[in-house]
């Protein structure tokens, strides 16, 4: 009796460790099975019904392996196993193939992507509030891959939205009840530029956008980075025009991309002016740390800089949320201006 109940517990400890934890269908013929670290098995079928006079053999990255018939038990052994398996006919003929992405369960162990300035590894942004977004990520240094599947919704809790793969490569679309949003992934495979076709600019946000994005390797390994947001929170602006109206005035408005009508949207503008020398020409706003006017206006501004000014900056951000500032947009003086600071809009302005 004892013999017995210990071979059932063998027998079940056999079983439990034999299948991974969760696996999913991630595309037609693509599987992803969740792993914890631990040894098991993953049982691959090439036909649903099959002939057992019929003799198959299968190939694991075009290399033929030793398992032949219509069950294929896949070994795991922590991250390892997966790969691109086919099964063939005694001629040769592929009659079907799998090919198996491992996901390891705990997200800690992420090496994909690394993290960014903000310690998020997703980077989004939007230059409006037309709908548009874009996010972008960075690749390890040794672990570049690319893109296997984009999921955006409008999070609820329901669990209704659907995304599907569309016949151009690296195109999503993902629909709801709240919508379609369409998304492509950028030519240098950096980062995903996303369009949520029913997005009201002037509507107020109820429900935070939802982004995943499954990225893989060469070597078969997937991981998913999400993040969650407001439109309202990722907005940044372009870069603010600038010109020169004379020798002691500039001017700009608003970036061509910002939402109208600018009494609706309007931002607000912050000026520095340098008197120091150019250390960084490319970049000479980048970390200004003098006394900066602030200023709110929704049209173009005309700016009279301060005495022996040698380059002025302007940045700009949403007037009414806590988002971004654009980046600097700056302006470098050949002749010093020699009058004290003025602004002047075109319409009122209100000095905060």
């Amino acid at each position: 009796m004892k013999l017995l109940v210990l071979c059932l517990f063998s027998a079940f400890l056999l079983i439990s460790c034999q299948n991974p934890k969760k696996q999913w269908a991630l595309l037609p013929n693509i599987l992803v099975v969740e792993v914890d670290g631990t040894l098991g098995q993953q049982p691959l079928s090439c036909l649903e019904e099959h002939n057992q006079s019929q003799s198959i053999s299968w190939k694991k990255n075009g290399a033929l392996e030793t398992q032949t018939g219509n069950l294929y038990m896949v070994q795991l052994v922590e991250s390892l196993g997966g790969g691109n398996y086919t099964c063939h006919s005694e001629d040769g003929s592929l009659l079907n193939y799998t090919e198996l992405l491992i996901y390891q369960e705990d997200p800690d162990s992420r090496r994909i992507l690394v993290k960014g300035e903000k310690e998020d590894y997703l980077n989004c942004s939007a230059q409006s509030y037309s709908g548009e977004f874009r996010c972008s990520w960075t690749w390890h240094s040794s672990r570049v891959g690319k893109v296997a599947f984009v999921i955006v919704e409008r999070f609820s809790g329901t669990n209704s939205t659907q995304c599907s793969q569309d016949a151009v490569d690296q195109h999503w679309i993902c629909s709801s009840g709240y919508g379609k949003v369409i998304c492509s992934v950028d030519d240098d495979g950096r980062g995903i530029s996303c369009l949520d076709e029913q997005h009201c600019s002037y509507a107020e946000e109820h429900h935070p956008i939802h982004v995943t994005v499954f990225v893989r390797t060469e070597h078969f390994l997937l991981e998913s980075y999400s993040k969650f947001f407001f439109m309202s929170e990722i907005v940044k602006p372009d870069k603010v025009r600038i010109g020169r109206v004379n020798t002691t005035v500039i001017e700009w408005t608003y970036p061509s991309s910002w939402s109208r009508p600018h009494s609706y949207f309007p931002l607000t503008f912050q000026i520095a002016q340098l008197k120091g020398r150019c250390r960084k020409c490319d970049n000479s706003c980048a970390g200004v740390k003098p006394k900066h006017l602030t200023v709110q206006s929704t049209d173009s501004c005309q700016f009279k800089v301060k005495h022996r000014t040698k380059t002025v900056c302007v940045r700009a951000k949403d007037a009414f949320c806590n988002s971004q500032w654009s980046d600097w947009s700056h302006m470098t003086l050949v002749k010093p201006a020699f009058s004290l600071s003025r602004v002047a809009c075109h319409t009122p302005l209100q000095q905060l």
